[in-house]
C-alpha cells in the first residue's frame, strides 16, 4: 500500500513540473498573437548615443564628485568600478544601433570598452598599484572610464 501511495505522490509531482515546463514555454503576451507587447520592445532598443553618452558622463562625474577611490586596498572600489561599467555597456549598446556613422569611427571608443571589459573580468578589485609602475585592473577600469568620457567630448554625436 506504501508504494501505491508513493506512485500517485511521484505520478502528481512529474505532472506538475511537465505542466509548469510546458506553460513556461508558451508566449507572455496578453492577447496571444505572438507579437511581443510594447513593454519588450521597449527593453530591447538601445538609448540614442546621446543620451547613452550623458548617462555615462555623469557616472563618471559622479565617480569623480564622491571622491573616486581613496582606498589603495584590493575589493574598496569594487562598487564604483561596476557603476561605471554598467552604463559604458549601455553606451555600446547604443553605438551599435547607432547607423548615422561608420564602424570605424567608434573604434576607439570600442577598444576602451573592451579594456574596461577586461578589467571587470577579473572578477574583483585589485586595488592601487601602490605607487608602483604596474598597472591594476583598477587602471583598466576607471583610466578607460575618463578615456572614454574624453574621447565623447571630443566626438560628439547628435
Amino acid at each position: 500500500m506504501g508504494r501505491h501511495t508513493w506512485g500517485k505522490t511521484a505520478s502528481a509531482l512529474i505532472l506538475a513540473v511537465t505542466v509548469a515546463a510546458v506553460s513556461g514555454c508558451s508566449s507572455s503576451d496578453d492577447a496571444g498573437d505572438g507579437k511581443p507587447t510594447g513593454t519588450a520592445v521597449a527593453k530591447a532598443t538601445a538609448p540614442s548615443v546621446k543620451e547613452a553618452t550623458t548617462t555615462f558622463q555623469a557616472a563618471v562625474t559622479k565617480f569623480d564628485t564622491d571622491g573616486g577611490c581613496l582606498e589603495e586596498e584590493p575589493g574598496t572600489c569594487w562598487d564604483q568600478m561596476k557603476a561605471l561599467m554598467e552604463p559604458a555597456r549601455d553606451l555600446r549598446a547604443a553605438m551599435n544601433a547607432e547607423k548615422s556613422v561608420s564602424a570605424d569611427f567608434w573604434t576607439e571608443a570600442y577598444t576602451l570598452i573592451d579594456t574596461m571589459e577586461k578589467g571587470i573580468a577579473v572578477g574583483e578589485d585589485k586595488g592601487a598599484a601602490g605607487g608602483s609602475a604596474e598597472l591594476t585592473n583598477r587602471d583598466d577600469v576607471l583610466g578607460s572610464a575618463h578615456d572614454l568620457s574624453d574621447w565623447f567630448d571630443q566626438h560628439p554625436i547628435s
